[in-house]
């Protein structure tokens, strides 16, 4: 995708999903981090329904180690991958109490190094909760922007470095809803509605499938 192609795909994509946000509900940084995690391989939809039961009496990491792993599984069984999610969810809380003064950390770093947290869900906490510049690569945004041709890469982090160079770095954080949200929209994994898609006239895939 050459620089005026990308530049006006990143201008329909703002037009398009303008205010875009997270679908995952939560008050505090806390919840949103145990929503990230709970989301994997997950739709928001379930992750929303989970947590409105679960964080009616367990919404931060002190409270939520008074559960057991077994209870807290059968809170997010429907989620799948229920038992690292719980061990998770369980080891990540200890560490914010213990090392981190019952609050969720800032840094990068100190974000990446709770269970459960891996590049992805430190940058959406950081960009959704402590409003940092970060593009969080999920399957939407990997399977959308490569499909545009934002990026050409082949993993995550590969497709993260890639559109950190293509988009201007205080519009990452919105890209990243924009990219999520057509996704989910029109892009879809299986059949994407290439005939209705605004950003079609610019899109490697579509020029490659010729729509």
């Amino acid at each position: 995708m050459d620089k005026q192609a990308r530049e006006q795909s990143l201008k329909i994509l703002s037009e398009v999903y303008a205010g875009a946000r997270p679908a995952l509900h939560y008050n505090t940084a806390y919840e949103l981090l145990v929503a990230v995690i709970l989301s994997a391989q997950c739709t928001d939809e379930r992750v929303n329904k989970v947590t409105a039961e679960l964080f009616k009496e367990h919404s931060t990491p002190e409270k939520m180690l008074g559960l057991s792993q077994e209870e807290l599984e059968k809170y997010i069984f429907s989620c799948g991958l229920y038992k690292s999610k719980a061990a998770h969810i369980l080891s990540a809380s200890r560490d914010i109490m213990e090392k981190f003064g019952g609050k969720v950390p800032e840094s990068f770093s100190d974000l990446k190094s709770l269970a459960g947290v891996g590049q992805k869900t430190a940058n959406v906490v950081s960009s959704v909760w402590f409003d940092k510049d970060a593009i969080a690569v999920d399957t939407h945004v990997f399977r959308v922007s490569n499909r545009l041709g934002l990026a050409k890469a082949n993993t995550p982090l590969k497709t993260e470095e890639q559109l950190k160079e293509a988009i201007p770095r205080e519009r990452w954080s919105e890209a990243h809803h924009w990219l999520i949200w057509h996704g989910r929209k029109v892009c879809h994994s299986q059949k994407p509605d290439c005939g209705n898609c605004p950003l079609s006239e610019y899109c490697d895939y579509c020029k490659e499938k010729k729509v």
